[in-house]
């Protein structure tokens, strides 16, 4: 992988194009910069892409341009990036991910797609047609990628050196209650069962109560089980999220489940989101059974920071 050396950090907004052969993982990196706080916007017909510049922007932008484009031509892309560049408003990066035939053509096997340039023959006709096309692109790249190799975890990676904003947030946290008898949430990457914990279902005081009261939070708390496991929950949590970080992944969900959702959940939703937000991550929280009964949407709400 290289890099040229423009003058990246002078003044405007950064806009980095994305192109490259069919398979070189430019679906991927689009993925990626989007993670990274890029507007991602993908296959717009290349004179329509200087419009988009003619009124006041300012977040960064990740272009994806390939060959399927409908007026797309090397000569138009590199028109495209002079024009770009001569804006004064902008920071144009060109990213070009390559990757070697024999790779290419392995991972067209792998997937059994079509290549888009010659999609009635096999995909070794169209991936040389493709480099042959995108090779006086290629010599203009201020960052070049070769990613034969690469895992998409490792270009991830490598994407976040060159291209890390430095503006948004490593990792967004959420934690949700649930009931088991109303099935798990889709999504979640960790899982903790709270059906050991003294139930306050069986306190006719506590019943109407929810999990965000505290005095329910308390007699949950008094199981002897509690604090243990609750330390121990923490402990992994602050274990696994740097190493989520250092993976390159955007957002983790975390998941507390109990008989009803609506108290021992809810309890170890809001001390963990709590504890994880003093720990400095950026956390939110949803009780998904409380939603339910929340006819005005009143209670806890998607998103709700802790």
């Amino acid at each position: 992988m290289t890099r040229s050396d423009p003058a990246t950090q002078q003044a405007g907004q950064r806009v980095v194009l994305v192109t490259g052969p069919s398979g070189a993982g430019r679906t991927t990196a689009i993925g990626a910069l989007e993670d990274l706080g890029y507007e991602p916007i993908v296959n717009l017909p290349l004179s329509l892409i200087p419009r988009l510049f003619s009124g006041h922007i300012g977040h960064p932008v990740a272009l994806g341009v390939d060959v399927r484009g409908r007026d797309f031509s090397a000569s138009a892309l590199i028109e495209l990036i002079d024009t770009l560049t001569r804006d004064p408003n902008l920071t144009l990066e060109l990213l070009y991910l390559d990757a070697r035939p024999d790779v290419l053509e392995r991972r067209y096997s792998e997937t059994r797609r079509r290549h888009p340039l010659s999609p009635d023959e096999p995909p070794g006709s169209g991936i040389a047609q493709e480099i042959d096309i995108l090779a006086p692109i290629k010599v203009r790249a201020d960052v070049l990628i070769d990613s034969s190799e690469m895992s998409p975890h490792d270009l991830r990676a490598e994407l976040g050196r060159f291209f890390d904003t430095g503006k948004i947030e490593k990792l967004a946290v959420s934690v949700h209650s649930f009931s088991y008898k109303r099935g798990v949430p889709r999504g979640l990457d960790l899982l903790f069962d709270c059906r050991f914990l003294v139930n306050p279902h069986w306190e006719p005081a506590l019943r109407p109560l929810d999990g965000r009261d505290p005095a329910v939070a308390a007699y949950v708390a008094s199981d002897p089980r509690y604090q243990e496991f609750h330390s121990k929950v923490m402990d992994l949590l602050l274990f696994l999220l740097p190493a989520f970080v250092a993976e390159g992944k955007a957002h983790l969900s975390i998941g507390f489940g109990c008989t009803g959702g609506q108290h021992r959940s809810v309890a170890m939703t809001q001390s963990v989101a709590k504890a994880l937000a003093e720990a400095g991550w950026q956390v939110s929280k949803r009780h998904r059974e409380l939603e339910r009964k929340a006819p005005d949407g009143a209670g806890s709400k998607t998103g709700e920071r802790a």
